[in-house]
């Protein structure tokens, strides 16, 4: 699917995703117009989805991350639908992840300091529909966390 070409420029755009196209053109020894058409390509395949802002959420003062791992009641018919959508609606939760096994959903929670986290957990998580169990893992601290991919 990918070849040689298209991998380079991916690695470079990884590595370096503030460069503009005609400087990395010129790294990858390309006219601009062809290295443009080859990121549509990339684009239009669904292999690129887009160049985003990083945000460092713990230099805008949040300090606190706990993964709350819950179990859903699933005698109810939409118990992951409702669920997943009452939980989007909160904005301290950051990611949401299904699983199959014990554990159903994962919520990545933020909070500015642990009295943030308690009212989060008393206001929000827990008038979230269906919660059959819950558990939650303080972050300590990350040890690995790279999106870059080995291209």
């Amino acid at each position: 699917m990918l070849d040689d070409l298209d991998r380079r420029v991916l690695r470079h755009m990884q590595s370096d995703p503030d460069l503009a196209i005609p400087e990395l053109a010129d790294q990858l020894g390309l006219t601009t117009s062809r290295l443009s058409r080859r990121i549509d390509r990339l684009r239009e395949e669904g292999v690129l989805r887009g160049i985003r802002a990083v945000i460092d959420w713990r230099a805008l003062g949040y300090e606190v991350e706990v993964s709350l791992r819950v179990t859903l009641d699933k005698t109810q018919t939409r118990a992951f639908d409702d669920f997943i959508e009452a939980a989007r609606d909160i904005p301290e939760v950051i990611e949401i992840q299904t699983f199959l096994g014990r554990v159903d959903v994962r919520l990545s929670v933020i909070a500015r300091d642990m009295p943030h986290y308690q009212d989060i957990y008393r206001t929000s998580i827990l008038n979230l529909p269906h919660i059959a169990d819950i558990e939650a893992l303080m972050l300590v601290s990350s040890v690995k966390a790279n999106e870059s991919l080995p291209i």
